[in-house]
């Protein structure tokens, strides 16, 4: 459809299993690099990735064409 615009922004919340401090600080970049590959490579847009030992937050600009359940196969 013509001049039709979408704007959809998707918060994640990924947990390690019990919650244990698994994610350390020397890695930590290169998994962040890892999943925003995923993303961008999926054409969505990242906007935001951060976390602690325990969980990590994403935010993204999702495009319709796409399921979530695909994006996180």
């Amino acid at each position: 459809m013509a001049n039709t615009y979408t704007q959809i922004h998707i918060h994640f919340g990924f947990a390690v299993k019990y919650r244990q401090a698994v994610i350390h600080t020397n890695w930590k970049n290169d998994l962040y690099k890892y999943i925003s590959g995923i993303i961008k490579n999926n054409n969505h847009k990242l906007l935001a990735i951060n976390g602690v030992s325990d969980h990590i937050h994403i935010l993204i600009g999702t495009r319709p064409a796409q399921s979530l359940a695909e994006l996180m196969k």
